[in-house]
């Protein structure tokens, strides 16, 4: 793909970054009866006790999901590439993410994983939510949980999953981070976006920053910023879900998913944001993504957004969850640039709105999605050429990312 050119608006810097982007498939091919989705990496840099070779370790998570029924997973599978996703190993199965039978013969998976590594405590942690399952093995609806695990690079396995405790208090009965964007502080510690029910069987859902302490094992929770609820209440909502957390300059930005637009707002202290704003282009036009999750690609020279939206000629995508669009942000007035918005994954018929953002070089970024093949679009999946591919976006920088975390 041509070299895209962009201005930054706002920011350390305001000279000219650009990006070329390419695009590869790390697998393809599936069953008829489940397919992969949820595919996000987290990269361990070289030079650590984790990795002490000359090249990252790119760690990617997924699990396969029942075609047939809603939101029916296994547990978690991972990758990895030690050689910047020239070749991969696995997908192999990881028995401690795995599903867990419960005494009353309920089963709990861990689902929307998103790996990212903690540079103080030199590990990568992975954050997510329960999907809950009767006896049957139908989607139960039970209470969600925070979930979150540890990498363990010598012997090449994910921890046990576990639940983060957070008081009792019935706001927190269920409370999820499935498929959101942590932001780690200096000192370790990390501010992670999640969504939950105000109260028992209240689908009205709320988003909030949890302020939580991590020692490289044990993730716990200390306090959590103001309580946004959705702004308009539409017929049939389900309120906010999945938010994302970055910073750029000296604020904090946050987007969130919700079944009639996607939101932005922002914080200078990353716990308490501004009144929620519908995500639009710097011509004031609707930006048009929506019951789907956005994600930040943050460079110190420029802060993007890939998302997914209508009038792409994609009106046979269920909920128009493809192509995938990158463009850039216009921080102070927290717009998208129109004239910067490109496509780096093109559709195929199926949705690919569940997606990833890794850092892996100062030179690179990656963002990780997969083909859900799931709701086939007229003609089926065959018209389109899709195969449960999961895709590696490569975006190349024309200028080292100095937000690159460090690790001496």
């Amino acid at each position: 793909m041509p070299l895209d050119l962009v201005t930054s608006k706002s920011g350390p810097t305001e000279e000219r970054l650009g990006y070329e982007s390419d695009l590869s498939v790390i697998r393809h091919g599936w069953d008829g009866v489940k397919c992969y989705v949820h595919s996000r990496a987290g990269a361990i840099p070289p030079g650590t006790a984790a990795n002490p070779g000359l090249l990252p370790v790119v760690v990617l998570t997924t699990q396969k999901q029942k075609v047939q029924g809603n939101d029916v997973f296994d547990g978690l599978e991972s990758m990895w590439t030690e050689d910047l996703g020239q070749t991969w190993n696995g997908p192999i199965m990881q028995p401690k993410l795995a599903r867990r039978v419960h005494a009353d013969g309920t089963e709990a998976a861990p689902c929307d994983f998103t790996p990212a590594f903690h540079r103080v405590s030199g590990v990568l942690l992975g954050t997510g939510k329960t999907f809950w399952y009767k006896h049957d093995g139908h989607y139960d609806g039970a209470p969600a949980e925070t979930v979150y695990a540890v990498y363990d690079a010598k012997a090449g396995e994910w921890s046990k999953w576990r639940a983060v405790e957070y008081p009792a208090e019935p706001k927190f009965h269920h409370v999820c981070a499935g498929c959101t964007q942590r932001y780690d502080l200096e000192n370790g510690d990390v501010l992670l976006p999640i969504y939950f029910q105000p109260k028992p069987g209240d689908w009205d859902l709320r988003a909030a920053v949890v302020h939580c302490t991590f020692d490289g094992s044990t993730l716990r929770y200390i306090r959590h910023g103001n309580e946004m609820e959705l702004p308009e209440k539409p017929a049939h909502h389900d309120g906010l879900s999945e938010p994302s957390l970055t910073k750029f300059g000296n604020r904090f930005l946050l987007t969130i998913r919700s079944i009639v637009r996607g939101y932005v707002t922002s914080s200078d202290d990353g716990l308490n944001y501004a009144p929620l704003r519908a995500w639009r282009y710097d011509d004031g036009a609707e930006l048009g993504n929506y019951q789907t999750q956005q994600h930040w690609v943050t460079h110190s020279d420029g802060l993007f957004l890939v998302y997914t939206r209508r009038g792409a000629q994609n009106d046979h995508v269920f909920r128009h969850r493809a192509p995938l669009f990158m463009a850039q942000v216009d921080p102070d007035r927290l717009c998208i640039l129109r004239e910067t918005e490109r496509i780096i994954v093109p559709q195929a018929g199926t949705r690919m709105g569940n997606f990833g953002i890794v850092d892996v070089t100062p030179e690179e970024t990656w963002v990780i999605t997969t083909e859900w093949m799931q709701h086939p679009p007229p003609g089926g999946f065959e018209k389109y050429g899709s195969d449960n591919r999961i895709f590696r976006a490569r975006i190349r920088w024309s200028r080292p990312n100095r937000n690159w975390v460090r690790t001496k």
